[in-house]
């Protein structure tokens, strides 16, 4: 089992990067905020887990043993696979996750791609018992509205990464309201 590494980035992609640890370049699967925040030649401290199948070795890389945990936490609901649950992780900050089982809160997991609102429902029921309360308050839920998803969605159909468009709409003031309002505020937060 590898369950950490040390090396440099050596390129990324999508949803991986290949990072150099010596006479190996190994690919690592990793949450989109983490990959966003990468580049090429940086250092990076690793905690994995391998997935192991049939005539495939997956290797996922998180920054923290926390976002990990989470990681193995969302494997052991039933039907969840380690690529929805990387996916789960790119869509939604561990805090919104856990505001959502905490509040009961389905549709926060319907916006992940590949969950619908019968798994989001199943994947709350099975992690009631297993996470804790959110760590602070004014994240996750609060910070992730219908309104908001709408304009997520509308900066990621321009070309936006989905890191990019949630940290737009994060830094868009409270006071503003509506759809259309929110997006300008947001684009005008991804202009240079």
């Amino acid at each position: 089992m590898i369950s950490r590494l040390r090396g440099r980035i050596e390129a990324l992609y999508e949803d991986s990067a290949i990072v150099d640890i010596g006479p190996f370049g190994v690919t690592v699967y990793a949450p989109a905020a983490q990959l966003a925040e990468w580049q090429v030649g940086q250092p990076v401290a690793l905690f994995t887990y391998l997935h192991v199948r049939e005539q495939e070795l997956t290797l996922f890389g998180f920054a923290t043993e926390e976002d990990l945990d989470l990681f193995q936490v969302l494997l052991g609901v039933s039907g969840v696979g380690p690529k929805l649950a990387l996916n789960i992780l790119s869509t939604l900050p561990p805090d919104a996750i856990r505001m959502a089982v905490a509040n009961d809160e389905p549709g926060l997991l319907t916006r992940v791609p590949g969950i619908g609102a019968k798994s989001a429902k199943k994947i709350l029921f099975h992690l009631k018992d297993k996470m804790g309360a959110p760590e602070f308050e004014g994240m996750g839920v609060a910070a992730i509205t219908d309104e908001d998803a709408e304009v997520i969605e509308a900066l990621t159909s321009l070309g936006y990464s989905i890191v990019e468009a949630q940290r737009a709409v994060q830094a868009v003031p409270n006071d503003v309201t509506g759809v259309e309002d929110r997006l300008r505020a947001a684009l005008a937060q991804l202009m240079p």
